[in-house]
């Protein structure tokens, strides 16, 4: 069992090795920052070996995901409350998300973790307040469950040449039955947040002989990262680096009247350019 031990540490160690950050990255993440609400999915485009296998997966940029829980105070229930702040040593006015990362479980962390990565907004559309903290208290419980371990290394045997490997070391990585129940991976354990509320993601839609619609939702253990940028359920909030679209906020744009003649009981409740007269020696 040591041994074993040491296997997957040594196995996780070399997944997690990650390459330095741009030195200007795709996002302004002080925009993000300000535009963030909880109950939001963070798409986050990551910088670790397992990262890129899961974008050669997936085909997509997007290889991690993180659900954003807001400050302290913006979490409503008590008992989550007080469970955030036994995982999380911090001051009560950071921003906190809640995710899950190989080698550590699920955890929660300050969002300025990803400062200097590329991340997006994916925001669950008409989310009323109350579902929102749900999703939010189902988060927080998960916090301290185990990543599943079983999934990475479904994932490390895409690093190896497809066709050399036998058959049974294939990867299982979409069969339903993955892992342990108190076992998880970031995209899993946010999409049975929203499940918990019954909020779609990505359902499968029917139509039987009788001309009804079925709709089936989606085993939560299938989602990846890149599914909530795909959903039509949630809208997509990007904010770019540079950012050529808007030489000014539209609030510069205003037509102020330069000039003008105001009435005399406007005169000290309105202004304009026009210079008071001097007074008369």
């Amino acid at each position: 069992m040591r041994a074993k031990h040491t296997l997957i540490e040594l196995v996780v160690k070399w997944l997690n090795r990650e390459h330095p950050p741009s030195e200007i990255p795709l996002s302004d993440f002080e925009r993000v920052r300000y535009e963030i609400k909880p109950g939001d999915v963070i798409l986050v485009e990551g910088r670790t070996r397992v990262s890129e296998v899961i974008k050669l997966l997936t085909q997509s940029r997007w290889s991690h995901a993180a659900l954003y829980l807001g400050r302290l105070h913006e979490i409503n229930h008590p008992m989550s409350r007080e469970r955030v702040k036994s995982f999380f040593d911090g001051q009560p006015d950071v921003q906190l998300i809640v995710e899950s990362e190989l080698g550590k479980g699920t955890i929660v962390r300050p969002l300025t973790f990803y400062d200097r990565d590329h991340i997006r907004i994916c925001r669950p559309r008409d989310l009323t307040y109350r579902d929102m903290q749900s999703v939010v208290n189902y988060a927080i419980s998960r916090l301290g469950s185990d990543y599943d371990i079983r999934q990475i290394f479904d994932l490390a045997r895409f690093l190896f040449p497809w066709r050399v490997m036998p058959r049974r070391w294939r990867s299982s990585i979409f069969q339903h039955n993955i892992g342990l129940a108190t076992k998880t991976v970031c995209s899993t354990m946010i999409a049975e947040a929203f499940a918990s509320i019954q909020y779609p993601i990505l359902p499968l839609v029917k139509r039987n002989d009788q001309n009804e619609v079925k709709v089936y939702r989606r085993n939560p253990k299938l989602c990846t990262p890149s599914d909530f940028d795909y959903s039509p359920y949630f809208d997509i909030i990007k904010y770019p680096f540079i950012d050529y679209s808007k030489a000014k906020p539209h609030y510069r744009l205003m037509p102020w009247t330069r000039e003008g003649i105001l009435k005399s009981h406007e005169e000290g409740q309105y202004i304009t350019d026009k210079k008071p007269s001097s007074p008369t020696q």
